[in-house]
């Protein structure tokens, strides 16, 4: 109990016995407990974690044999942290989960407080309609469904589709702002034709009259071919960041902020031959492989831990954790996410380098 263990039997008799009168006015004192609440830095109950595609796609499919996409609403198989078993949530404030469904099928309207990103893993050609507007969908593109916006998703193609999802919920769970609606229909009313958004709002142009309404980008999906492309263009200049390599950051074109203000989102070039320095932040970070392989050096010292990674694989690093990345044999493109802009918003945010 208490931090001062050469304090006088008696005296310490008659704290415990004070601690137990304010206990039934529901009070404690602070002095007991400072230690564990205001801490040196970050010491975080998540830990990193690695899920290998290939080990559990075949558990992604047979859901699909289990149960339907309408019987589920959203059939997903949640990316539990080992570290925070049964809460639902890879890291401290984010949820990920892999969602599939199969040629034909179609999960109903709904709409909720939570922001969610997708990131395509598997397929292409199916979509999801976000308020009113359709979006087909490709590996490696990040289509935002924003806070309280209707949504439903649809596979017209002939092959299974697996995205991420990525989701604020225990971020809304611990400010209690979780709300949620359903259609009576399972797929809204379209009100603009497809691209629309894109086009109007992600072509370095806005509208004359466009004013910003929300915190949430326009741009509902940022192709992946756009983004691979910009990546590319960038290696010509060989300015490699050395723990990031070529690292961009998808951002809202009306405000020059994180395109979701809950959820900053990235996308990152590795060269072939990249062995990166050293890095941390405050933002536990989850990662999708999206093209190569490599590996990440997770820790320091005897507790350091290696995570060989391939395209579709999934990990996550905690806050203040060193980690570096490597790319021996192929050039490789990380997508992640973190409640970085969060963070931001309130002067949190820290990051350290080092050397490997």
């Amino acid at each position: 109990m208490s931090q001062h263990p050469q304090i006088d039997q008696a005296v310490m008799q008659e704290r415990r016995a004070y601690y137990d009168k304010i206990g039934t006015r529901k009070m404690t004192p602070l002095w007991e407990v400072l230690h564990a609440l205001v801490i040196p830095q970050p010491k975080s109950a998540c830990m990193p974690a690695i899920w290998h595609y290939a080990d559990i796609r075949d558990d992604i499919m047979e859901a699909g044999r289990l149960i339907t996409a309408k019987e589920a609403e959203r059939r997903v198989l949640i990316l539990e942290n080992p570290g925070m078993p049964g809460q639902s949530r890879i890291t401290t404030s984010l949820y990920a989960g892999l969602q599939l469904i199969l040629p034909g099928e179609v999960a109903p309207a709904h709409r909720h407080t939570q922001s969610a990103l997708r990131f395509i893993v598997e397929g292409d050609g199916a979509y999801t309609a976000v308020d009113g507007e359709k979006t087909i969908m490709h590996e490696g593109d990040f289509v935002i469904t924003p806070s309280w916006t209707w949504h439903d998703h649809g596979n017209d193609s002939d092959r299974p589709m697996v995205w991420m999802d990525g989701l604020d919920i225990p971020l809304i769970q611990a400010l209690d702002c979780s709300f949620m609606e359903r259609l009576p229909e399972d797929s809204q009313p379209l009100s603009r034709p497809t691209g629309d958004a894109l086009a109007r709002y992600g072509s370095g142009l806005l509208p004359v009259d466009f004013e910003v309404k929300t915190p949430t980008s326009p741009v509902f999906n940022y192709p992946y071919c756009r983004t691979r492309e910009a990546l590319e263009t960038m290696r010509r200049a060989e300015e490699w960041d050395p723990c990031h390599g070529l690292k961009l950051q998808y951002i809202n074109p009306a405000t020059g902020q994180s395109a979701m203000p809950t959820i900053g989102t990235f996308m990152q070039l590795l060269p072939k031959g990249f062995n990166g320095a050293s890095y941390r932040s405050s933002d536990a970070t989850v990662f999708s492989v999206v093209e190569g392989k490599g590996y990440t050096l997770v820790g320091e010292g005897e507790t350091q831990q290696r995570f060989d990674w391939g395209k579709r694989d999934t990990f996550v690093i905690p806050s203040w954790v060193s980690h570096s990345h490597h790319a021996p044999d192929t050039d490789a493109v990380l997508f992640s996410y973190s409640d970085r802009p969060v963070q931001k918003a309130l002067g949190l945010w820290r990051e350290s380098r080092g050397n490997r």
